[in-house]
């Protein structure tokens, strides 16, 4: 039975709780963490932990020994240091995302991790969903061939207001805009599906909230070693919320939502109309062979973790790859405002992977023109467009 802390108890909380009270054999929440006590004890009395105590601060439990597990869904500019603390406190830890401020304290978290012998994991829920999870076992199939080009758009919409928040769209506090806390999830699983890219390339802007400093759309052009290119647009302003992952591959195309295509050439090298049936059936009876999961997005991951604890594994989503989408989202902000093309990996010795680098380089798109402590209601986080629906 592992012992759970909540540490953060605004709306992302919620996914948090309802994932372990699907396993109650497994786990008990027996705490509640929030600079704001009154947010904890709506959680509280809202889902009926009656052996959850409320602190106002993760300190006064680190050497609490009732405790195994710290969950942070604070945010992000203290992922690390409650993270660290946490870690080097015996505690295991699962880390919302971002995982981190900065590369530094992303390998601060890690080193962390190894040093105590405790388990860290990032969530990244979108690898646990049967649209991403079934994807990936027909790419890793290679019926397609050779991977050629990956379009992936993280379109999401949030209204002026959503900036009102006193932490949000600050480079300090919330560490980018819809890159880094929108994207995150796609650029993961394309770097899930397709490796780490060797160069990058971006432009970012802020075109419908002047109340933030950080970006609300960029654009984005991964290569691979083997001459792949993937185009990412990750967005805060586009109306009706489309996500969407597709793979061009030597002999056909997959998607998420599902969707699968293979041309036939003909002598001088145009597409005839009639197309590969043939492969689009294999690759439709490999799609359809992958079982579903039994739990998908925080659910899927946290059965995860906890399945990691009590087996001594390592979850699917460990620090290493936590660290790997920051990279990624790094190498954007600095292609974009450098304006140059980055190698990756990003090295130590840059500006950029430093704590406080970044902020210190970042341009202010606008000044915030409001902030409010809390918004009156909560209202529930969405977590995309159904991906598992047919394309």
């Amino acid at each position: 039975m592992e012992r759970i802390a909540i540490i953060g108890t605004g709306n992302i909380s919620h996914n948090h709780i309802q994932a372990y009270l699907q396993f109650p054999e497994r786990c008990q929440i027996v705490a509640l963490v929030d600079i704001y006590p009154e947010k904890a004890e709506e959680k509280k009395q809202r889902y009926g932990l009656t052996n959850a105590k409320i602190y106002s601060n993760h300190q006064d439990i680190l050497n609490d020994e009732s405790i195994d597990v710290f969950d942070v869904c604070t945010p992000p500019y203290v992922h690390a240091e409650i993270s660290i603390n946490a870690l080097n406190a015996g505690k295991h830890v699962l880390c919302e995302k971002p995982m981190a401020a900065s590369l530094q304290e992303c390998d601060a978290m890690i080193d962390a991790a190894n040093a105590s012998g405790k388990t860290l994991s990032v969530i990244a829920q979108n690898r646990f969903t049967d649209a991403f999870w079934r994807l990936k076992s027909v790419l890793d199939c290679q019926q397609i061939g050779k991977v050629c080009h990956a379009q992936v758009d993280s379109f999401w919409w949030r209204g002026h207001s959503y900036y009102d928040l006193w932490w949000r769209g600050t480079w300090e506090k919330e560490g980018g805009g819809c890159t880094l806390n929108h994207a995150v999830h796609h650029i993961d699983a394309i770097q899930w599906m397709l490796g780490f890219p060797t160069e990058v390339v971006a432009m970012t802007t802020n075109v419908s909230h002047d109340n933030a400093e950080v970006e609300d759309l960029s654009a984005a052009i991964f290569k691979y070693d083997s001459g792949a290119l993937t185009q990412l647009t990750a967005s805060v302003v586009h109306h009706g919320e489309d996500q969407k992952i597709v793979i061009q591959g030597e002999k056909g195309r997959i998607s998420a939502p599902w969707d699968k295509y293979a041309s036939i050439a003909a002598d001088n090298g145009f597409p005839v109309e009639e197309r590969n049936i043939e492969l689009e059936n294999r690759l439709e009876d490999s799609y359809q062979s992958v079982p579903k999961l039994t739990w998908t997005l925080h659910t899927g991951q946290i059965d995860n973790f906890l399945t990691a604890l009590q087996t001594h594994g390592e979850p699917l989503v460990d620090g290493t790859q936590g660290k790997r989408s920051l990279e990624l989202i790094t190498a954007i902000y600095k292609s974009a405002m450098t304006r140059s093309i980055v190698t990756l990996p990003v090295q130590p010795s840059d500006p950029f992977y430093q704590t406080g680098g970044l902020v210190a380089l970042a341009p202010h798109f606008y000044e915030k023109s409001s902030s409010v402590e809390n918004f009156s209601n909560e209202a529930a986080i969405p977590l995309g467009k159904d991906m598992d629906k047919q394309g």
